[in-house]
């Protein structure tokens, strides 16, 4: 049987979604690392110090944990699922859920006990500053 004789001319979208869903089944893998670079992360830097927000629709922020080592800064926590019933089957699932734990390198030192952190509308953010003596210096030049 040659390719035509198996092509459903009916309806030609069919073939495409099926050769779609064909193409997710064997490349599901890479689609799984997307979903273990959770939470989504901003990064700003300035002379004062880094400003990261985190998008964590869902989660408790009693639940985060927020710690900071030198120059690393990691959030852990956990997605819970939001399973509409018992009876439910789910169909699509894009969702990240479960434990998390991502860790970004940061561009310099952040003074650890002046870190601070608020949540708002499931956005996540921490204001690191850098210490003082690590600031840069603006050194004025004298004229004669």
């Amino acid at each position: 049987m040659d390719l035509f004789q198996t092509l459903s001319w009916s309806d030609p979208f069919q073939e495409l979604r099926r050769f779609q869903q064909d193409l997710d089944r064997v490349f599901g893998a890479w689609s799984d690392r997307r979903v273990r670079e959770f939470p989504l992360v901003n990064l700003w830097a300035g002379e004062e110090g880094i400003v990261v927000s985190a998008e964590l629709p869902g989660v408790d922020p009693d639940t985060v944990e927020i710690t900071v080592h030198k120059n690393t800064l990691t959030v852990i926590g956990k997605r819970p699922e939001g399973k509409p019933g018992e009876d439910a089957a789910a169909l699509r699932r894009e969702l990240a859920v479960g434990g998390f734990s991502r860790t970004v390198t940061l561009p310099f030192l952040v003074d650890a006990d002046k870190v601070g952190a608020r949540s708002q509308d499931g956005v996540l953010v921490i204001h690191l500053p850098r210490p003082e003596a690590d600031r840069p210096k603006h050194i004025r030049i004298a004229t004669a």
